[in-house]
């Protein structure tokens, strides 16, 4: 039988300030099935790595969606960084714009 591995983040800091109450919202709800949950922060408060410690919490496979390719980048940067023995993986389109098929 296949083993996931666990994921193990490599701490560069401990969570401070709102983040361990969000951390563990965050992972109950994700544990209890919800399906929409929000994470609201200024940039850098420290999102990322909120998420990255909930991701570690709930030990489960993870899709992470950026609104443009810079941000999905930057994301799968810091994600590898925290997560260096687990695949962090990067996909983008290469679509600029949706074009409809015509009728």
């Amino acid at each position: 039988m296949y083993k996931v591995r666990e994921f193990e983040l490599a701490r560069p800091f401990i969570p401070t300030g709102d983040q361990p109450q969000a951390i563990e919202k965050l992972a109950d709800g994700v544990n209890r099935g919800l399906k929409e949950q929000t994470l609201l922060g200024v940039t850098g408060s420290g999102k990322t790595f909120t998420i990255a410690n909930v991701i570690e919490k709930t030990n489960r496979p993870t899709l992470v969606l950026a609104h443009n390719k810079t941000l999905a980048a930057q994301l799968c940067t810091e994600l590898r960084s925290y997560f260096p023995h687990n695949a962090v993986e990067f996909f983008i389109s290469y679509y600029d714009y949706y074009q409809p098929e015509a009728y």
